[in-house]
């Protein structure tokens, strides 16, 4: 009996001649499914937020997030992960990004080491997992050798085990402890999963990342209290965040930050409490920023 190719591996009869359509025409193909696949996510907010909640259980007492992943996800992957410092001031190797293939892989197909289930376990095992740690496996097929063999491992050391694939009943969701299933169904290109797959991979990564950062203190309302000023624009975006939370000029702003080391949370404290940046930091030091202020729950 023939197997039935998987959703993502299937034709699509809306791009069945797209490429007798003029550019106006394909690309109107294109957006139609892309608009389908906000509401794909939408149908899977459950399991992100268990996935999220369980990362930051483990990810506030000092463990790590990776994601592992092989071709397009594990790029995104490892693009999420690398967005995280900066965006966040975050320390490196809080979030790790793990492609099949390593770093050559970014920018040059590996596809022999996507087969290789071993290669996945052995490229977390140099990281010296452990229980505190989460691990995220992406995949368009939710069956790729080298992140189930990740996964595998990440449960052998007990490791909190999460997925995200797009396609149902996957191998890899039956492995993990919190899978999420964001079903995107055939692409316009029979099996590019770069396209609707990846879209839908980078949002749910984007939640991930950014919910988790938000459950750990390091935005205030809805600033990036951490970000790292690393330059000209993020200077001045750091100084904007000053001046609107504690009602100050833009001089006023810059001095506090040049005086608190660039920690956008020890300016706060120095401008709203009249602290010194030593002073700020020992608070910042025993609880979030909105304890301190009094602020929220």
């Amino acid at each position: 009996m023939t197997e039935q190719p998987r959703s993502t591996e299937q034709t699509h009869p809306a791009s069945a001649d797209i490429d007798l359509k003029t550019t106006r025409e394909i690309l109107a193909v294109i957006n139609g499914e892309d608009q389908k696949i906000a509401q794909i996510v939408a149908a899977a907010l459950d399991e992100i937020a268990h996935l999220v909640d369980q990362i930051y259980a483990r990810f506030s007492t000092g463990g790590r997030l990776f994601y592992v992943g092989a071709g397009t996800s594990g790029r995104l992957g490892v693009l999420d992960a690398s967005e995280a410092p900066p965006t966040f001031g975050l320390p490196p190797g809080r979030v790790i990004g793990i492609i099949a293939g390593g770093v050559p892989a970014l920018h040059s197909p590996s596809e022999i080491s996507e087969d290789d289930p071993d290669a996945g376990a052995a490229d977390l095992k140099s990281h010296d997992l452990s229980g505190k740690d989460s691990v995220v496996g992406i995949a368009a097929s939710g069956r790729t050798p080298y992140t189930l063999g990740a996964l595998r491992y990440a449960r052998s050391v007990s490791a909190l085990t999460g997925c995200i694939v797009c396609v149902k009943n996957s191998a890899m969701a039956r492995e993990v402890q919190c899978p999420v299933t964001v079903e995107t169904g055939a692409e316009i290109l029979a099996g590019s999963t770069r396209m609707k797959a990846g879209t839908a991979q980078k949002l749910v990564l984007n939640m991930i990342s950014t919910a988790l950062m938000i459950r750990m203190g390091y935005v205030y309302g809805n600033l990036m209290i951490r970000l790292t000023m690393s330059n000209v624009k993020l200077m001045e975006r750091g100084k904007q965040i000053i001046m609107q939370t504690c009602g100050v000029d833009s001089a006023t702003a810059a001095q506090a930050i040049q005086d608190s080391g660039r920690d956008l949370r020890v300016a706060m404290l120095m401008l709203r409490q009249r602290l010194s940046a030593q002073a700020a930091r020992q608070k910042l030091a025993a609880r979030s920023l909105r304890q301190i202020l009094g602020e929220g729950r």
